[in-house]
């Protein structure tokens, strides 16, 4: 009889700590990718002159809208998407949710002080 009331209260407390862990892996996945952001926007971001780029996704915010794109020379752009952005797929408009980290893009960028304004972003397809 005491093996069995063991068992029944084993058992949610094993389910609960198997919740607990994946929570808490989850939770430290987002810190990590927070950090890194946090890191480039303190450090590495550039500023280039207006024009259109061949760039490398680095990181995809979903929730903010926003791309960290790796130039061929190695400089970051960091790019808030607005709803005037064009967003691209070869000939197609696509949704935010498109974009992810490694792709290679396109991008047409406005240098507006010390930022830039993406007026067209394109998944290229290789």
């Amino acid at each position: 009889m005491k093996i069995q009331t063991t068992q029944r209260t084993l058992k949610p407390l094993i389910a609960t700590s198997i919740v607990c862990f994946f929570t808490v892996f989850s939770l430290g996945i987002a810190t990590a990718e927070d950090a890194n952001k946090k890191e480039l926007e303190a450090e590495e971001v550039s500023v280039v002159d207006s024009g259109t780029y061949k760039v490398t996704a680095h990181i995809v915010d979903d929730e903010e809208k926003e791309l960290y794109v790796k130039m061929e020379d190695g400089k970051i752009l960091e790019l808030y998407i607005k709803s005037s952005t064009k967003l691209m797929k070869g000939n197609d408009m696509v949704e935010f949710a498109a974009f992810e980290k490694g792709q290679t893009l396109e991008i047409e960028v406005t240098q507006d002080g010390d930022h830039m304004k993406p007026v067209s972003v394109k998944i290229l397809e290789e």
